[in-house]
């Protein structure tokens, strides 16, 4: 499916749906409202489903994976090499979100995007690697749509293998710089407010990626209303598979979880394009990054946990489903006031 048909094909969520769910809430044994936000987010994920059965059981995490020219000005501790020696560990349960992964029952799809190498991952890739944004456009329109389109086509990929809701995640040496650019110019903020120290940056470092960032936007002047021109010249392929992620999966009506920084900038990115798509995005936590939860506040989303993460790769996000497991147990299983005849809670 294409950019233009996957935006126009989504719709509002199914409110009867949502309706039901509520009403089922309401009739288990317990104080009225008392599981807080996750029955707010039951409620829409029934309204995504368009069934108040509430399905869970089949958990995806797509990792997307590329890399980012704009390493070569030095804006990271680490060297562009590492970004295919992580890609190829999330395959064996050598990473942190592999192994928790593993621990929730979630399957995951590690996807390359971009990477200036060749690996095992899953193969999408649209370049091998973007261009230095310091010097010019990380990657042309045409790209950027391509690595859109790519996410789009995962979401009906694993909505086709029977999957019920996926975690996002990314990995990318440099990410951090793609993202800190994009999100200051799309929330029309100064660089030094959207930027942090990423993977272990010095003070020194961060004012350096700062003025990367800084010289980059000037050079490029991404224009903030379109924003597959800001993806374009200050983004990276894995932004961009991330973003089309999100609006595959409101095409296809799955629900989305949006992890920390960078897939959160992509979910931003996404609502930008197809404003429709912010009922199936669900924010799993706020990342330590000092925008995290600035990008959180303006896609007007709240988030389940405040951990202080900042590890990304999905931590964030694979982290979550053990709550929603746990809160779905409770949904299908216990009494109902009418089951312990007792009288129902009612609204005052």
């Amino acid at each position: 499916m294409n950019l233009t048909d996957a935006i126009s094909s989504i719709r509002p969520i199914d409110q009867t749906a949502s309706r039901q769910c509520q009403e089922r809430w309401n009739s288990i044994a317990k104080p009225l409202h008392s599981f807080g936000k996750f029955e707010t987010l039951f409620c829409r994920i029934a309204g995504i489903s368009g069934s108040s059965e509430i399905d869970l059981t089949r958990k995806a995490l797509v990792i997307f994976c590329a890399d980012n020219g704009v390493v070569e000005e030095g804006i990271s501790q680490s060297g562009q090499e590492v970004t295919a020696i992580v890609a190829e560990n999330f395959l064996h349960q050598m990473t942190s979100v592999s192994v928790m992964a593993h621990s929730t029952g979630t399957d995951l799809f590690a996807v390359d995007i971009g990477m200036a190498s060749d690996t095992n991952c899953i193969n999408k890739k649209i370049a091998y690697g973007t261009k230095n944004l310091a010097k010019g456009p990380a990657m042309t329109r045409e790209e950027a749509v391509r690595a859109l389109e790519a996410g789009i086509a995962m979401a009906f990929e694993l909505r086709d293998k029977g999957y019920k809701i996926i975690a996002t995640g990314e990995m990318g040496i440099g990410n951090t710089t793609t993202s800190s650019a994009m999100a200051s110019v799309l929330l029309d903020e100064p660089v030094e407010k959207m930027t942090g120290k990423g993977a272990g940056l010095s003070d020194a470092g961060l004012l350096h990626k700062i003025d990367v960032i800084e010289k980059a936007i000037a050079l490029n002047r991404p224009d903030p209303e379109d924003p597959v021109d800001v993806l374009a010249k200050v983004g990276g392929f894995d932004i961009a598979g991330l973003a089309g992620l999100f609006l595959g999966g409101a095409a296809a009506r799955i629900p989305v979880v949006i992890d920390g920084f960078i897939s959160s900038v992509a979910a931003l990115t996404a609502l930008r394009l197809a404003p429709a798509c912010k009922d199936y995005m669900i924010a799993s936590h706020v990342s330590k990054e000092p925008a995290g939860r600035l990008i959180l506040e303006a896609l007007d989303i709240d988030w389940f946990l405040t951990c202080d993460m900042c590890l990304g790769e999905g931590t964030g996000a694979v982290l979550l489903f053990p709550c929603l497991d746990l809160v779905a147990d409770v949904y299908h299983r216990m009494s109902t006031f009418g089951d312990i005849q007792i009288d129902a809670y009612q609204e005052l």
